[in-house]
């Protein structure tokens, strides 16, 4: 997760500067993943209140970047299997956000989900599109947070 002052997500290594909007919103969706977790059962329909206005506000329009533009382009350059494993935490997010009760467990679970999705995205696909996608796609993903 992350690290402190000074480091970032992804292990202390330079982000490309086209992908750091998307990475510093990870730091937020980790802090969101963190209330989730750390919620007791009465707290439960607080934070879900939150989970579903900061969903729509922050990582819904971060989950639609990643769709429309970096993923089919890291599909094309052959990187199918983290593509598809984002589209499927996506997927999965977003049903586990659409419930329509406020029950503690399936709150347990979004943070636990949140939490290793942003690991994921850090560890492995954001190193992966750094590599191989060309630089007009990584000025596309920059431009569209503008």
């Amino acid at each position: 997760m992350f690290d402190g002052p000074g480091h970032a997500l992804h292990g202390g290594m330079r982000r490309d500067p086209r992908l750091r909007e998307l990475s510093s919103e990870h730091h937020q969706a980790l802090v969101l993943a963190r209330r989730a977790l750390t919620a007791t059962p009465p707290q439960a329909p607080e934070i879900w209140a939150e989970v579903r206005r900061r969903f729509y506000a922050e990582l819904e329009p971060h989950f639609e970047i990643e769709e429309r533009l970096l993923l089919p382009a890291l599909e094309a350059a052959g990187y199918v299997a983290l593509a598809a494993r984002t589209r499927a935490d996506h997927a999965h997010l977003r049903r586990l956000r659409a419930g329509d009760d406020d029950d503690h467990g399936r709150l347990q679970t979004f943070g636990d989900l949140l939490a290793a999705h942003v690991r994921f995205e850090e560890r492995e696909l954001f190193p992966a599109a750094e590599a191989c996608l060309p630089p007009e796609v990584l000025e596309a993903v920059a431009a569209a947070h503008g």
